[in-house]
């Protein structure tokens, strides 16, 4: 099973939080491929820049590095996924993870219960 992480999830992963329930972190360590969207950093980074978290970006992307997870860039045909998406879910990051799931397909790892309503790709943990 392929994994994209949902950005709260990153987050977690990278400082060890608690939060990250056993089994999410058991789903991450048995994945063949675990994937952090771009989507993923662009929002730690503009939350870092508006003070709303404290994170290194650079550091965070090593660490992700180290782990052994993959880029995910955005691709166009993300961004035509995004179109046809309903509007269960305001967020565009959170949306824009749900179509780079949809599109790949990845199985997108997230502690947003309102992300289910997308698809069957998204496990909420």
């Amino acid at each position: 099973m392929n994994l994209l992480l949902d950005t709260q999830i990153v987050l977690w992963v990278t400082t060890n939080d608690p939060k990250l329930r056993p089994k999410a972190r058991e789903t991450i360590e048995l994945a063949d491929e675990v994937f952090v969207s771009s989507i993923a950093i662009w929002e730690i980074a503009i939350k870092a820049s508006a003070g709303k978290l404290v994170a290194d970006v650079a550091e965070l992307a090593g660490h992700l590095v180290r782990r052994g997870f993959r880029s995910l860039p955005v691709t166009w045909a993300h961004a035509q996924t995004v179109r046809d998406l309903p509007f269960h879910h305001g967020d565009p990051f959170d949306r824009m993870l749900v179509a780079q799931a949809m599109t790949e397909p990845l199985r997108l790892l997230t502690a947003d219960r309102l992300l289910a309503r997308y698809s069957e790709l998204v496990t909420v943990v």
